[in-house]
């Protein structure tokens, strides 16, 4: 059953309240490509937002009071923490823990079977807030048009495996640069629901581990030591971050884990995190 712990609920709070800065400024950068307008424009015209809902329906089961009512009052609870309205919540068979934030029109989460044998109810408040911090900082069209960004640039006409087309190869990095930063700000979501720093760590931890027979060996500090070494690396480590970042992460779409939760562990150090539960915070304005 979903823990029963009592959480502040954040009335009105608008996703500016913990969008990140380099989530805002890397969307900004993404904007200003003129090539933009139109994949998404050919987005909605091939109405691929519905294929992509119509096909997370057929292979996944829908949570709701009668069916996985534990992730079901998880994503209420957390869902009225976040102030916002409910998506559709299911469930999917796979061994590789994920979940994932859909549907632009009709909002969605999928989590993957994996994920909940890895996670804690408790950690599972991490894991929904962070894909509720998606849905309500505007991130699913984007997401959604990162996923299909390669065939719709071949319906445009566009070279995109070199330098040739220099357009489109500056969307696909501006889109992956993007979706690294949008990461952040999902994971402060996260944080938000789960009310736990320590929490959304071992959140982070036992994903970042993955599934396996000994987790109960892992350990929240000594993941924060290591996370903080990577983090403050100087001299030659400097060098291969940079390096492991040109040849390889600049094209991921999530930040290295180990990153991600310095990062979240900053911001509470920061004091942002402790204004938002003190209920200062932006808010919608009044209709």
């Amino acid at each position: 059953m979903a823990a029963a712990k009592k959480r502040k609920v954040l009335t009105g709070i608008t996703a500016d309240a913990f969008v990140a800065d380099t989530d805002r400024l890397a969307l900004e950068a993404l904007k200003k490509i003129p090539l933009l307008p139109k994949i998404i424009s050919k987005f909605y015209e091939l109405g691929i937002d519905r294929w992509m809902y119509c096909y997370n329906m057929s292979m996944s089961v829908r949570c709701g009071p009668n069916q996985f009512k534990t992730i079901y009052e998880i994503l209420r609870e957390s869902a009225d923490v976040l102030d916002m309205p409910e998506p559709e919540i299911y469930v999917s068979s796979n061994p590789f823990p994920n979940a994932f934030a859909g549907g632009v029109e009709r909002p969605y989460i999928t989590i993957r079977s994996s994920m909940i044998d890895t996670l804690t109810d408790e950690q599972l408040y991490h894991l929904i807030g962070h894909e509720l911090g998606h849905i309500k900082a505007g991130h699913v069209l984007y997401k959604s048009v990162a996923q299909v960004l390669l065939p719709l640039l071949e319906l445009l006409g566009r070279r995109t495996f070199g330098l040739g087309d220099v357009a489109g190869y500056a969307l696909i990095m501006a889109f992956f640069e993007w979706s690294r930063q949008a990461e952040l700000t999902a994971d402060r979501a996260g944080l938000l629901v789960s009310q736990s720093l320590e929490t959304s760590i071992d959140a982070n931890l036992a994903l970042t581990a993955g599934p396996n027979r000994l987790s109960h060996e892992m350990n929240r500090e000594s993941f924060m030591d290591q996370a903080r070494v990577y983090q403050d690396a100087g001299g030659l480590e400097a060098i291969g971050k940079v390096l492991i970042f040109i040849l390889m992460s600049s094209s991921y779409t999530h930040p290295m884990p180990v990153h991600r939760t310095q990062e979240l562990e900053r911001w509470v150090l920061s004091g942002a995190y402790d204004r938002i539960m003190k209920g200062d915070y932006e808010r919608q304005k009044a209709a």
